[in-house]
């Protein structure tokens, strides 16, 4: 293994490391602050922290008409999976909520077909449906307890998912960091009106308030630790294979384990568990399933 690829994994599994941190702030703030305001703040820090390290190193470059529409859509679904997932840390532990959302590689594989005509073999349906039963065991009892929110990372799951599928599209034209700079002032082009619109209103989730020392000090956290886990990624993949970097993703649960019990004194309960270990197991099968698919011969034409 050379440097670069051991440096792209430090990098992957630090950004493993970070996300939940940010998942924690996100929760420590709690209903103090709208959530759509506590999304904002994270493409604030996103765009603001990116911009200057873009230009410094002449990464930018003037988006074509076709473009912007593309980074618009890639803002908006990244800024609904933010906002639904903010929203179910407010009444679900952080690894119950991370692990649901990782059934996002299956839906990922499933739209790939469908979208995209990719081959997938019966192996990797079935892998598909076995993670997907696995977020259900953990949807069952969360849902007992907070209601439809347990769905929200089931949202997050998808709108990444699809998010994903455009940023292939353009991940080849121009650096990470530059795609993520216009992710984050796309998304605070619809972000913001929303929040100026519905100032004063009482609708909690749009309502912009100006945070106490408490929660702008966790803001702040926040956006920093976001920017960082995605520089950290976009460095990740560009340096390493993604399918050996993927498997290491779920290192996030064992994060957000730890995160969730030393904060919160949350633990996966046995069903969360078995839900957890089908979604890990499951995710991993696809991912090594793709890499061999990857690595066999071209059948001759």
């Amino acid at each position: 293994m050379d440097g670069r690829t051991t440096l792209g994994i430090v990098l992957m599994v630090g950004f493993t490391l970070l996300a939940p941190l940010q998942d924690t702030f996100a929760k420590l703030v709690g209903d103090a602050v709208a959530v759509g305001q506590i999304a904002a703040t994270r493409f604030v820090f996103q765009a603001g922290l990116l911009l200057p390290l873009a230009l410094a190193f002449g990464w930018m470059h003037r988006p074509r008409a076709g473009e912007i529409g593309l980074h618009l859509v890639r803002g908006a679904l990244l800024l609904c999976a933010t906002a639904a997932f903010f929203t179910a840390l407010r009444y679900m532990a952080i690894a119950d909520a991370i692990a649901i959302f990782f059934v996002e590689p299956f839906i990922l594989t499933l739209l790939g077909s469908l979208l995209l005509g990719e081959d997938i073999g019966p192996r990797r349906y079935i892998a598909c449906a076995i993670g997907f039963a696995g977020a259900l065991l953990i949807i069952q009892p969360s849902f007992q307890e907070v209601g439809a929110v347990a769905f929200l990372p089931l949202v997050t799951a998808l709108c990444f998912a699809i998010y994903m599928i455009l940023t292939r599209r353009m991940a080849t034209r121009m650096h990470p960091i530059t795609l993520q700079v216009y992710t984050g002032f796309a998304a605070l082009v619809i972000a913001l009106p929303l929040l100026w619109a519905f100032a004063g209103t009482g609708v909690a989730p749009l309502d912009p308030v100006w945070p106490a020392p408490r929660e702008m000090q966790l803001l702040v956290g926040l956006g920093a630790v976001a920017t960082l886990s995605h520089v950290c990624i976009s460095f990740a993949l560009s340096l390493a294979p993604a399918s050996l970097l993927a498997p290491l993703q779920y290192l996030e649960i064992v994060a957000a384990t730890f995160f969730g019990y030393v904060v919160f004194d949350d633990l996966p309960d046995a069903l969360s568990t078995a839900g957890i270990t089908l979604i890990v197991a499951s995710g991993v099968f696809v991912f090594l399933r793709e890499r061999h698919l990857q690595r066999r011969p071209a059948p001759p034409p």
